[in-house]
């Protein structure tokens, strides 16, 4: 068992949401119920070896930018799909944020933007970061090419 598990607070649909993140990422399952599915109060899920409990807690409660998951994405391809998948019914923010139609914030960033950030050539880092305020979508080769 994992020593630090998020526990995400849904109004009523941890169930739902639970699918929807697992139908988007390929190494990804529902690991257990808390009640019946269909009606269960919580869900806990598996996202590439990471367990996260989305339990249905009510209105009291809403997401914030403040918390959001972060998702290394080696490849446009992926960055692509998964931006596509979980922006869809959401809202697109700038620098790689993104709110799902839940409105849990994801940030889809490339591994390779933290190597360009810290390049000892600090021109170079800094024309790194301008491209990326000014994008949406982060974009690989727009990256590199800063």
């Amino acid at each position: 068992m994992q020593k630090i598990t998020p526990f995400i607070w849904y109004d009523g649909k941890a169930e739902e949401a639970a699918k929807h993140y697992t139908s988007i990422f390929k190494n990804s399952k529902i690991v257990s119920y808390m009640g019946q599915p269909g009606q269960a109060m919580g869900v806990t899920i598996e996202i590439e070896g990471q367990q996260f409990i989305l339990f249905n807690g009510g209105p009291m409660f809403h997401f914030t930018p403040a918390i959001s998951l972060f998702v290394n994405a080696n490849t446009q391809e992926e960055i692509d799909e998964l931006w596509e998948k979980l922006s869809e019914g959401g809202e697109t923010e700038r620098c790689g944020w993104l709110k799902d139609k839940y409105g849990l914030s994801w940030q889809i960033v490339p591994p390779v933007l933290s190597q360009l950030l810290q390049d000892k050539d600090r021109d170079k880092a800094n024309r790194v970061m301008q491209a990326m305020l000014g994008m949406t979508k982060l974009d690989i080769k727009g990256l590199q090419e800063a």
